[in-house]
């Protein structure tokens, strides 16, 4: 097994600023420990750095789902440069049951 991994690289490296805004204001969300603000992550707790990465997901899905039913026009990144998926008409008509 290997010490690193490096699975979880950004698509767009451009993003990593951006990135770590998003990963700074879902902490500041959650109230956790204010020791992410210098950067540096080591010190905090696999607890508080697990519901930040939570908050950050939740929030990710949570404006895709908003694209989606309003119908903006969405497209899935792929290796494969010929393939270009647009997920809002994937989706249709769908209508929440209410």
């Amino acid at each position: 097994m290997s010490v690193r991994n490096n699975g979880n690289q950004l698509v767009n490296p451009m993003a990593m600023e951006a990135m770590d805004k998003f990963k700074q204001e879902a902490a500041q969300e959650l109230n956790v420990s204010d020791e992410y603000k210098s950067g540096y992550w080591g010190n905090m707790t696999s607890r508080e750095c697990g519901a930040v990465g939570g908050q950050m997901v939740k929030k990710m899905i949570e404006e895709m789902e908003n694209q989606l039913a309003n119908g903006t026009n969405i497209s899935a990144q792929t290796n494969d440069q010929e393939q270009d998926y647009n997920l809002a008409n994937k989706a249709g008509n769908y209508q929440p049951q209410q």
